[in-house]
């Protein structure tokens, strides 16, 4: 499961854009809290710490206490917006939730056991589709990531959401499909040895024409 982070954060009196900038110079990221029935709350942290937290990995899908004058807020971070050219981050944005709440999130997918799958070791290619699931579960028992076992998956083959075994606990947000999270596809050489006839189709066809020779369609008697 995710760690619970702390964030140390200090209130702001202005908003706007002018307010923000001046947060910025001073290496500071403006930021709310927002939601669990109260007003929403203007704050800024640091953004070296914030930089450090963000590369963890884990930071989107992590409980986060924001630390306000000694009095701590539990937060799941929503959304950090980055700047364009400086790759920054430039705000941020956090919910608060309860204790024991049940949050959505975006938790990132692995696969185990490549080696075993008849598929890749003829040299197919793992092609996924989805990288994150969109999970439903306990604020407290958000997972760090989704293993995908792709045992037994040969080329062709489809790898679907129930095919994955997920924690206790833990649910699927989409539940009006069986939607495809990865597929093992054919390289192109091994398409070509499994009966790619369309070169050696253009091959006949470009010969009998350099006979002066139309090649014979379907039906014609010889």
């Amino acid at each position: 499961m995710s760690d619970q982070l702390v964030l140390t954060a200090e209130t702001r009196e202005r908003g706007g854009k002018g307010a923000s900038r001046e947060l910025r110079r001073e290496g500071r990221v403006p930021a709310v809290v927002y939601g669990g029935k109260e007003e929403p709350l203007m704050i800024h942290v640091e953004e070296k710490l914030l930089m450090k937290q963000l590369m963890t990995g884990h930071f989107m899908n992590s409980v986060v206490m924001i630390d306000v004058g000694g009095k701590q807020i539990r937060t799941l971070p929503k959304d950090v917006a980055f700047h364009p050219v400086k790759d920054r981050p430039i705000h941020a944005d956090f919910l608060r939730i309860a204790k024991g709440a049940t949050v959505q999130v975006a938790v990132p997918v692995s696969f185990l056991n490549e080696e075993a799958s008849p598929g890749l070791k003829r040299g197919g290619v793992l092609n996924i589709v989805r990288h994150e699931l969109e999970l439903v579960c306990d604020a407290d028992k958000i997972p760090d990531e989704i293993a995908i076992d792709v045992t037994g998956f040969d080329v062709g083959d489809s790898i679907h959401i129930s095919n994955v075994t997920l924690p206790k606990g833990v649910e699927s947000a989409i539940t009006d499909r069986d939607f495809t999270i990865a597929t093992i596809v054919a390289p192109s050489a091994l398409k070509s040895s499994d009966g790619d006839t369309t070169k050696d189709e253009g091959e006949a066809a470009e010969g009998a024409a350099a006979e002066g020779e139309a090649p014979a369609a379907e039906g014609d008697e010889a």
